[in-house]
């Protein structure tokens, strides 16, 4: 099947699915979307009709959403061993952390990113995450244990998508200085495939 593309922009969570490309050590290719009317051109809306990035086409497979495109891209090279094989036990922590990701923690931070809360118990039970407290503390939880990566020793791609969110909540001081995530960012930073991605998109957008 032909290499991938990868559609980004250096300022954008592109930067979380070009970390995933490079920790896979695949041939992609990369092609730049610029804001405004190339984004909202009907070419890149025919990739992506929500005139957002990233996406990646494999062949004729157009996938869309972070967590999407890296769940994709670990099963579709398989040999990268950025996914647990399905019917494994480590199947379902994965999955549940890559939602987890997708769903609670990215709502709580736009969120808290916009200055919003809920207001009474009640809103907050209508929300997908509860409250940011509620999400920092499954986290810290999760990666007080002892444990490296997510799913324990094993990096995948539940790292790069989840480990991505935690690094830019710290960086904008969206989450909770934890010691937990604090020492978890800091594995990944220095993992060579993250240098690599962040020395090519700091390039990109020259900074």
């Amino acid at each position: 099947m032909a290499q991938p593309v990868f559609y980004t922009n250096p300022m954008s969570r592109g930067r979380v699915v070009r970390w995933m490309l490079e920790e896979m050590g695949i041939d992609y290719t990369t092609e730049i979307v610029a804001y405004g009317p190339e984004m909202q051109s009907p070419r890149y809306r025919a990739v992506n009709p929500m005139a957002k990035v990233p996406a990646i086409r494999h062949g004729e497979i157009v996938v869309t959403e972070g967590a999407a495109i890296c769940a994709y891209l670990a099963d579709a090279f398989p040999a990268t061993g950025l996914a647990p094989k399905p019917g494994t036990p480590e199947r379902g922590p994965y999955y549940r952390w890559l939602f987890f990701g997708a769903g609670p923690l990215e709502q709580a931070m736009v969120n808290a990113g916009f200055g919003w809360k809920a207001d009474s118990p009640q809103a907050e039970g209508r929300l997908g995450y509860g409250t940011m407290e509620r999400v920092c503390n499954t986290l810290d939880k999760l990666l007080s244990d002892g444990r490296d990566y997510i799913l324990g020793e094993q990096f995948s791609a539940v790292d790069v998508y989840v480990g991505s969110q935690i690094a830019w909540g710290l960086q904008f001081k969206i989450m909770d200085k934890r010691p937990s995530f604090s020492n978890y960012v800091e594995r990944l930073m220095a993992r060579p495939a993250m240098v690599r991605a962040q020395e090519l998109d700091d390039k990109l957008a020259g900074t």
